[in-house]
């Protein structure tokens, strides 16, 4: 019997003529063969387990693991150190930061900070927080990353504000969400529809406006079926807020495979628009969706009426503000866009509010007035739930939802946003009004627009139905 493995040095190690035992060279060969096979099983295995856990986590759903983290899915919580801290026993009066324009001429934020000062002065003749007045402490800066970031670095450090609001902008928000996520308060953005500040996953931002993400679906099944047959043009300025609209927009028609023939963008403040124009005219849209600010989307829509083209006009939310209805005028009539807030958006709650902000500041409120009175009254209740702790208000914040407010129920979604369904509107003889179109389902289609009392293609547009009929304008 010959021996399976010979000793160095030994006579059968000896020599290049001498081979390795057979069973020597089959156990060399086997044994990658072997680990390969149970490293591929046990992946596959741990494959399977991965994809079945993913599944059962999601309510049912068997979709695959999905290649990135959705913060939508997950709610941001703070479980750091902070709410066994006691309240101060020697203030005066209850701080909360107001990061906004604190002019009520402001071009765009002056009505955001009249309904501010409304919400604080009301709930100081309501008796204020166990006697203490609510105050508001401004900061602002037209340069909001150059000098705006010092201010509310201030308001956080040395006035010691029990939370902060405002924010009439996307970058605004963005900036003191930066803040807050370190220095740990809560900040309730008013106005802005910039779903992005919320998906940061930080758990001390919270926005009343429904996102932009909920707004363009509901736009773009409009605009659809306003086309008909025929293609249609998108118009959009290239501000920060403006773009990220158009994006959304972008992906809900890719959503219901529809994209624009043209796409034409301007920067803020232009004037001349002759160029835009010319391309509009050449193309003939059967519609146009006109993505810009309110002092903006005056300008171009002014313009192009004044071209003599009365190509139906969609726009963003922006089209809901007194500022470019009262900027456009007659131009305004019959827009198409999403509809924030109206008067009877909460019943007797708002129509309240607007008599009352309308007999204290002459003017009839926006949505952007709306929104900002819940938000500062959404900071006051939960100061007065919470106490002074600025954890335990957040807490409250988060806890407080939903929040039957002016604007209608405020509902946080897991990242802070308030996802409240949003509907359609229209300019109607200077005021806003609702549209209903009722979307489709599997037996009816919106069909189109009825005329107005003008006969003119501009006048406010309503849903009228048909079963199985195509979209076209009557």
């Amino acid at each position: 019997m010959t021996d399976a493995w010979a000793p160095a040095g030994s006579a059968r190690s000896l020599g290049n003529r001498v081979q390795a035992p057979r069973t020597w060279v089959t156990f060399r060969v086997l044994c990658p063969l072997i680990a390969g096979g149970v490293l591929v099983a046990g992946c596959a295995a741990g494959g399977r387990r991965a994809d079945q856990a993913v599944a059962s986590a999601g309510s049912g759903q068997t979709q695959a693991q999905k290649p990135f983290f959705d913060a939508r899915a997950q709610t941001a919580e703070y479980v750091g150190p902070g709410r066994e801290m006691p309240a101060p026993e020697d203030i005066t009066e209850v701080k909360i930061g107001w990061f906004g324009p604190d002019d009520p001429d402001h071009a765009t934020a002056g009505m955001i900070w009249q309904a501010a000062a409304l919400a604080i002065e009301q709930a100081n003749q309501a008796g204020g927080y166990r006697g203490l007045p609510f105050r508001l402490v401004t900061s602002w800066s037209e340069n909001p990353w150059g000098t705006g970031i010092g201010g509310v670095t201030r308001l956080v450090y040395e006035q010691r504000v029990w939370a902060i609001a405002g924010g009439p902008d996307g970058p605004s928000a963005h900036l003191v969400e930066q803040v807050v996520a370190k220095a740990r308060l809560a900040f309730v953005s008013c106005v802005s529809t910039d779903k992005t500040a919320n998906l940061a996953n930080v758990p001390w931002i919270f926005s009343c406006a429904p996102g932009d993400h909920l707004q363009a679906p509901v736009l773009a099944q409009a605009l659809v079926s306003q086309r008909g047959a025929g293609h249609f043009a998108i118009v959009s300025c290239t501000d920060h807020d403006s773009r990220l609209f158009t994006t959304e927009l972008l992906t809900a028609l890719n959503t219901l495979k529809a994209f624009p023939n043209d796409h034409l963008e301007f920067r803020p403040g232009l004037d001349d628009f002759s160029r835009q124009l010319q391309s509009i005219r050449r193309a003939r849209p059967a519609a146009l969706a006109l993505i810009a600010g309110p002092a903006d989307a005056a300008r171009f829509l002014t313009a192009l009426r004044r071209e003599g083209s009365t190509v139906p006009v969609f726009g963003g939310p922006m089209m809901g503000r007194r500022k470019f209805i009262e900027a456009a005028g007659q131009s305004a009539e019959g827009v198409l866009f999403p509809l924030l807030w109206h008067r009877s958006a909460a019943g007797e709650r708002s129509a309240t509010f607007a008599r009352g902000f309308e007999r204290r500041f002459g003017v009839e409120p926006d949505y952007t007035a709306a929104y900002t009175y819940d938000a500062l009254n959404l900071l006051i209740a939960a100061v007065h739930q919470a106490g002074l702790n600025r954890v335990r208000i957040r807490d409250a914040v988060r806890r407080l939802s939903p929040w039957p407010g002016v604007s209608g129920m405020i509902t946080w979604d897991p990242t802070g946003q308030n996802h409240r369904p949003v509907r359609l509107g229209t300019v109607q003889n200077g005021q806003t009004t609702v549209v209903e179109p009722k979307w489709m389902n599997s037996t009816k289609r919106w069909i189109g627009f009825w005329k107005g009392k003008s006969g003119s293609r501009r006048s406010w547009p309503l849903a009228i139905w048909a079963k199985g009929a195509r979209c076209s304008m009557t």
